[in-house]
Parts: structure tokens; sequence; C-alpha cells
């Protein structure tokens, strides 16, 4: 995995492959059913390193929030998203999805296991150096797993490790909501091609201001407050797309809010 970063031409044809081919796919399998909210806040920053922080319903939320910066808000570098190292790296189908899915970019791995934590602290040291230096972005979700719960407003607490990277990091962080997607691949796509699935909305937000908490010390309670306000700019977001859920279930016209 490494060796597709810091091999420049590895490193060219992964982003090629994430911006031409896996974005074709994802936008085609959820495009009649996807509404994005927001693009303004995000556009201005293509051409450079973000760190985006997201929601976590589905398995596949960052994939279409990547889609959507490549073919609607012109980003072109590559795009890397920690995920956990059970499965993805230790067992065969994890490494062909993070592969064939992903093109290799479900990287840094991160452990569960408390005794591999400094390997935790190690990977996000090195994911900000690779924002830092060169045009690079990446994604993750501060409440570090999957929200299983009914409600999708409703979120499982902040982990202090998107704190951690927040803080190592100076890249600007972008909020992103995003609900309605399935976590059945083969569903999610027949109810797009059907257009009969539930709406798929993404709510992009502006950068969240942190105000002097990224300057800090870095130590636990800076990182668990870095994650908790990354978390407080997510729920806002999740505010503005249940009013545009709304009036779209109610074939009202959706508020005046930045569409595409």
């Amino acid at each position: 995995m490494r060796a597709t970063i810091r091999a420049r031409g590895l490193d060219r044809l992964c982003t090629l492959l994430q911006e031409r081919v896996g974005a074709w796919w994802i936008d085609r399998c959820t495009r009649n059913l996807r509404h994005v909210v927001g693009l303004e806040h995000v556009r201005p920053y293509a051409q450079r390193s973000i760190l985006l922080v997201g929601n976590h319903r589905s398995f596949f939320d960052m994939f279409v929030v990547n889609a959507v910066l490549y073919r609607q808000a012109g980003f072109r570098q590559r795009f890397l998203f920690p995920v956990r190292a059970n499965f993805f790296y230790d067992n065969p189908l994890g490494l062909f999805v993070n592969g064939v899915m992903s093109f290799f970019s479900m990287y840094p791995p991160v452990f569960r296991d408390r005794r591999r934590a400094s390997l935790n602290h190690a990977a996000f040291r090195e994911l900000a150096e690779l924002m830092t230096n060169e045009v690079r972005s990446a994604g993750l979700h501060p409440e570090g797993r999957r929200n299983h719960g009914d409600d999708p407003y409703a979120f499982l607490p902040a982990q202090s490790g998107a704190g951690r990277l927040i803080h190592a990091s100076s890249a600007p962080v972008i909020p992103v909501f995003v609900n309605g997607l399935h976590n059945d691949l083969v569903q999610q796509v027949k109810g797009n091609f059907r257009r009969d699935g539930p709406a798929v909305v993404v709510v992009f937000g502006p950068p969240v201001d942190f105000g002097e908490l990224r300057s800090g010390p870095g130590n636990g309670r800076t990182y668990r407050a870095l994650a908790e306000s990354a978390m407080a700019a997510i729920g806002e977001l999740g505010r503005i797309e249940r009013r545009y859920r709304g009036a779209l279930s109610s074939g009202g016209e959706p508020p005046p809010l930045g569409s595409s």
C-alpha cells in the first residue's frame, strides 16, 4: 500500500483510476437518486489538500463523496481514507475490495487493539505529512465506526483519533453529511436504476472553525475537543439535510442551499 503512494508512477496510476474509473461507476450507480448540496463550499479547495470529516451510516459514504468531488467539484488529487486493519488488511477479500473498489485508497490501516495504539499515531502522522508535502486529501469518520442506530441524525461519540489527525494536519477541514445510502450494494444499484430507492443527499459545509484549538497542546483533551467540534459541524449539516429531504418528500421546492 505504501509503495502505491511513494512510487510516483504507481501513485499517479491509482489517482487516475480513482478519478476516471472509480468515480465513473459510483456516479452511474447513484446519479438517479443523488442530490448534492453546498458544492460552493468545497470547489475553492479543488487544487489544495483537504481533510473531509463525515458521518458514517453506510459502507459507501466516502465512496460517493469522493465521486462527487471528482465529477462535480473539479478535484484531481488522490484521496486516502483510514480504515480498520482487520478485514481490509488481514483478509484476502478485504485486500481485493481495497484494490478493486477503491484502487488502494484505504490507507493507512487503523488498529482497534490498544496495544497497537502507537501504530495508529504513527499512521496519522504519516498521513498528515503526505497532505502537507503534496496536494493529497483524506477523509475520515470522527465516530470511528459505522452507526447502526435507527436515527440517521443521531451520532456515536466522537473519537479522539480523528482529533489527532486534525491537530497534526494544516489542511482545511471540510464537513460532509450523507444520508440515504444502503449497506447492500446490490439493493443500492437496483434502487438507482429503477429510480425507486430513497434519495441520497450529500451536504457539504464550509471549513470548520476550530478557533485556537488546533494550535493547542497535543494531548487527549485537545484531540477530543477537535473531534467533537468536527461532529458538531456535521450535525449542523444533518439539520440542513433533514429540511432538504422533507422538501423533496413533500414534492415541494427544496430550499436554496446551493444544491446541484
